[in-house]
């Protein structure tokens, strides 16, 4: 290496006499070829010899790490390269460099590249896995991150926040990267403009695959980020193009743009809940990119907030988000607006977008007497809205005299309460070559987004030696075991592989350990309800981190329980799950939860989440505690324990707690839960027991979305339903009510009529009990 540097200074030396006589063009020619010439490789084996080669290096060397596992390995990469001379570090073999456990990238000097690297099976020891400086000062500018992969690598506490990406500097690049299963709390990728050194930084984001992003449950699970609140008045001249966003559910903004001068065009959002949004900075173009949400609950598009936005030839299609959410959203802001809230719209240009079965378009949207701001010198032309139920997508929350509708086409839509600036028509569609829908007459063509537009495909993005995988193995998807005894019911779920179904014969199983769940399992009678499980544990089943379980089919009773209180059939770990799981219970039989007082049948732990729980067609009876209680996020900040509850056809008999306890508490607005579904179900005698302290049957706090309807309530406690914030949907619709109080909803928060339809139900009551 001495000899090395060595030729290299006696060249150099020559060259500069020389340059006096030549053109400076071959100067600088003969310069790149001696760096080229002179370059060094180096491939390193462990973090010594890593460090090692970092010291030596100079313009358009490269490291190479060697293929294989490299745990707790926080790399340190900092040099200066040159425009056609960076310096590299790269994986021996792409994807078969892995970093695990605590490990992390920083990089820090001009014109780096970093390739091939894949973090997995761990978590940073930092805030971020990857950050464009090594400390507060010294960063990187001019510098590219691609094909790397960070695949589920989070802190095992999902509500503790880091980063995987943080860009900092100037006029980098981070391309052709696969970014998936980000779960625990913090942004995916962010965009840092705390220093003069970031803003105004022309950096280039690119090519990558943002890979399904789990329903955190709160506020802080947004996939990009450019820059925060507190710098949103500078310019980032950030340009964020041909990206594929899939299933990026993490909270209410998929990306939050809280700068200025930024570009983002012709990206794809596939099944992702939520919406672009301009949350903060002014002067943003929004063009180019596709939204397609086949009709999955939340999708959404984009929201517009703050000055001199333009948003053209963006197609939107099939997406059913509402309020924030909605598939395009205009707020209104806030008078003076501090710097952290909402600032009005002004001039904002909407124009060319193609807005197809998108069910909400809200404008001034957020009014209230705080966001009394409406919009301003704003245009909506030569946009198509076509939606094929005919149900017009606009709703206005206050005075829009700010924004002009003109030179706008829709087909005939009931009840549009826009009435000009949008000429109704018959309008048929067809599907062109590029996927997306047009007007099948050619002089309808010139509204909405063009034919030119080309949707960046999901397998463009990323890298082409990672598999792109489904997020969750689905129940009933593996192989089928049959067992007869207990013993092998607790053998065959240890063995299990994650999809396996578990087929109980008829008989009695008395479980003397608590079965375990750590992967997706199912397990079923393969008589209805001639398996018949008692257990002598506090709890008969606990899903720990990464399980999901389906009972079918079953008895279970509590007969043989220990004779203390507060045991459980199913509960979930008592603190800090990290993936989301899943529960269903379908025809069975749940009975005599009894030898003690507050026997609970469903048990959610602290800081623990599910997607989604299912509860169809089974019966419940003599059971001296709650069903469902997913009420441990007492803290009030926005989180909770379960996205959706739903139960339907069931019978309850002698349930002495609550059916459902559902807690949500805080103002915060970033989340879409949680949702109840609780539809034609039987209850006698339900609520009643001295330890209810709601004193109600479904005691529900901040729930999103409730449908309670078709059920039968006898000598059962009422309906307790507490309103707090965003503008929950309530609905208690044909049930009847005998000899139990009616529905109560209170609004804590909210000033006025209560937003909760209660109607088409029937309340009696016997003599001695009115």
């Amino acid at each position: 290496m001495q000899l090395h540097h060595q030729a290299e200074s006696l060249l150099t030396q020559k060259l500069v006499s020389l340059s006096v006589l030549v053109k400076p063009a071959l100067f600088i020619a003969a310069c790149i070829s001696s760096a080229s010439l002179y370059a060094e490789t180096y491939t390193v084996s462990n973090q010594q010899e890593f460090n090692q080669a970092v010291s030596k290096l100079t313009a358009g060397d490269n490291v190479v790490l060697a293929n294989g596992i490299w745990p707790d390995f926080e790399v340190v990469f900092t040099g200066n390269g040159r425009e056609n001379a960076p310096i590299s570090l790269s994986a021996q073999t792409q994807g078969q460099v892995i970093l695990t456990g605590q490990s992390n990238l920083k990089l820090s000097g001009s014109y780096l590249h970093v390739s091939g690297l894949v973090f997995k099976d761990g978590f940073t020891p930092s805030n971020e896995v990857i950050a464009f400086r090594t400390s507060k000062n010294q960063l990187a500018n001019h510098s590219r991150v691609s094909q790397v992969v960070i695949d589920n690598y989070n802190n095992p506490d999902r509500h503790e926040s880091d980063s995987w990406v943080s860009i900092y500097g100037k006029h980098n690049r981070f391309d052709h990267n696969h970014l998936v299963g980000k779960r625990n709390k913090g942004v995916t990728l962010a965009v840092r403009l705390n220093t003069a050194a970031s803003q105004e930084n022309h950096h280039r984001i690119d090519h990558n695959y943002f890979g399904p992003r789990p329903i955190l449950g709160s506020n802080g699970g947004e996939t990009l980020r450019i820059g925060t609140s507190h710098y949103s008045m500078s310019n980032s001249f950030t340009v964020v193009e041909n990206n594929y966003f899939d299933r990026c559910d993490g909270e209410v903004e998929i990306i939050s743009v809280k700068s200025g001068k930024n570009i983002l065009r012709n990206n794809t959002f596939f099944e992702s809940r939520g919406t672009l949004t301009m949350r903060h900075g002014n002067g943003n173009n929004i063009s180019d990119n596709v939204f397609i949400g086949n009709g999955v609950d939340h999708t959404g598009g984009i929201r517009v907030i703050n000055r001199d936005q333009t948003i053209t030839n963006n197609y939107l299609e099939g997406l059913k988000g509402y309020r924030f959410g909605s598939g395009f959203t205009v707020m209104n802001g806030v008078p003076n607006s501090p710097i952290n809230r909402y600032h009005q719209v002004v001039n904002a240009n909407v124009s060319h977008n193609s807005f197809i079965d998108v069910d909400h378009i809200h404008l001034a949207a957020g009014s209230d007497k705080e966001r009394s701001a409406i919009p301003l010198d704003s245009l909506f032309s030569h946009n198509l809205f076509v939606n094929r139920n005919s149900q017009a997508p606009f709703s206005v929350f206050d005075d829009i005299s700010g924004i002009q509708f003109a030179d706008n086409l829709s087909n005939q839509l009931d009840n549009n309460l826009i009435k000009q600036g949008i000429k109704a028509d018959r309008v048929s569609l067809e599907r062109a070559s590029n996927g997306l829908l047009y007007p099948a007459n050619e002089h309808s063509e010139t509204f909405g987004a063009s034919k030119q537009l080309n949707p960046i495909a999901k397998e463009a993005t990323g890298v082409n030696w990672y598999p792109k995988r489904e997020p969750e193995v689905a129940f009933d998807s593996g192989q089928t075991h049959t067992v007869s005894d207990s013993n092998a019911l607790v053998a065959a779920v240890k063995a299990a592989s994650a999809g396996d179904t578990i087929v109980l014969t008829a008989g009695d199983y008395a479980i003397e350990k608590i079965i375990k769940i750590n992967k997706t399992l199912s397990i079923v009678s393969e008589q209805p309800k001639q398996a018949k499980l008692t257990f002598s544990r506090p709890t008969l089943f606990e899903i720990q981190n990464g399980g999901s379980l389906k009972l079918a089919g079953l008895t279970i009773s509590g007969e043989n329980s220990l004779d203390s209180a507060g045991n459980t059939v199913v509960r979930t770990s008592k603190w800090g799950m990290l993936t989301n799981y899943r529960f269903s219970l379908l025809d069975s039989d749940i009975s005599q939860l009894d030898i003690n007082h507050s026997f609970h049948f469903f048990d959610s732990g602290a800081r623990a989440f599910a997607r989604d729980i299912t509860i169809a067609n089974n019966r419940f009876s003599n059971i001296t505690g709650d069903l469902f209680r997913l009420n441990k996020e007492s803290d009030d900040l926005g989180i909770y324990n379960a996205e959706y509850l739903t139960i339907e056809n069931n019978q309850f008999t002698d349930i002495e707690g609550a059916l459902v306890k559902l807690y949500r508490g805080g103002t915060d607005e970033s989340t879409f839960g949680p949702h109840l579904i609780f539809n034609n179900n039987q209850l006698i005698s339900v609520g009643n027991g001295k330890r209810n302290k709601q004193k109600a049957s479904l005691y529900l706090h901040g729930t999103q979305v409730a449908s309670i309807s078709g059920n039968n309530f006898t000598q059962s406690a009422g309906i307790n339903i507490e309103h707090t914030t965003g503008e929950p949907i309530t609905q208690v619709t044909d049930n009847q009510f005998i000899d139990t109080k009616q529905p109560q909803v209170a609004e804590l928060y909210a000033v006025g009529t209560s937003t909760a339809v209660i109607r088409n139900n029937t309340t009696t009551f016997s003599n001695d009990r009115k």
